[in-house]
């Protein structure tokens, strides 16, 4: 199903109209992505960006590693994103949380969440976001991140408490590091927005390295009294 376009950040005027968005030619960068915590954190960038939500198959291939499989997802995003909307640069991004060598995505449903949790507990793991620029079918550019996280010991009850609240339904290893699942969290080694779902630094690394010098200014394009922060929701048609 096509997706519609939804604005994140906006750049004050010279450019906008009185509706706050901005002209065609300026809209170079879509978030392939339905996630409220990449939203946020392109937003927390300051860096302008319309919603086009990317659907694809996101089944595992058998003995496939971790990172390819994140790179694997991420790369299909932005293609199935650059396929809908040529002119336009794409982001994309997939997370997915590695221990003892499997490979843990979104839970299924509640069951799956609480096993999740339990392999988690009282352990490191690994968390490793693939992200991926395009746009049409010119050459991609990516990188992937990875963090290490440390999970408290968990009690059944918190588990059952946890599982309850609707967080870890749409999280990669059934949890939210920014959220009620903070809690659980004792530590974090490297970039704690990779472990939210997008790295910061190396989305913004990559837009100043794109090869369209557009792309790079616009990663700079919004000064922190010139940001306004657009409430409406990614639309779907």
């Amino acid at each position: 199903m096509a997706q519609g376009r939804s604005e994140g950040r906006a750049v004050e005027p010279p450019g906008e109209n009185d509706h706050g968005v901005l002209p065609v030619e300026v809209r170079r960068l879509l978030l392939a992505s339905s996630s409220p915590r990449r939203a946020e954190i392109l937003t927390a960038l300051g860096i302008p960006f319309e919603v086009s939500p990317a659907d694809v198959d996101e089944a595992f291939v058998p003995g496939e590693s971790g990172r390819n499989a994140a790179r694997r997802f991420a790369r299909d995003k932005a293609a199935a994103g650059a396929t809908r909307h040529p002119d336009d640069w794409i982001l994309a991004a997939d997370t997915l949380v590695l221990i003892d060598g499997a490979i843990l995505g979104k839970p299924r449903d509640d069951a799956d969440a609480a096993r999740m949790l339990r392999l988690l507990s009282g352990r490191e793991h690994n968390v490793v976001t693939a992200v991926e620029l395009r746009k049409g079918a010119g050459p991609a550019v990516g990188a992937v991140e990875e963090s290490r996280v440390a999970i408290a010991p968990m009690a059944e009850d918190e588990i059952r408490w946890y599982v309850a609240t609707g967080e870890p339904r749409d999280k990669a290893g059934a949890y939210a590091v920014q959220g009620l699942g903070a809690r659980f969290v004792e530590s974090v080694t490297g970039s704690f927005t990779n472990v939210m779902g997008l790295p910061a630094r190396t989305v913004y690394r990559l837009l100043r390295e794109a090869p369209d010098p557009d792309l790079g200014r616009l990663a700079l394009a919004s000064s922190p009294a010139s940001l306004r922060t657009s409430s409406r929701p990614p639309r779907r048609g």
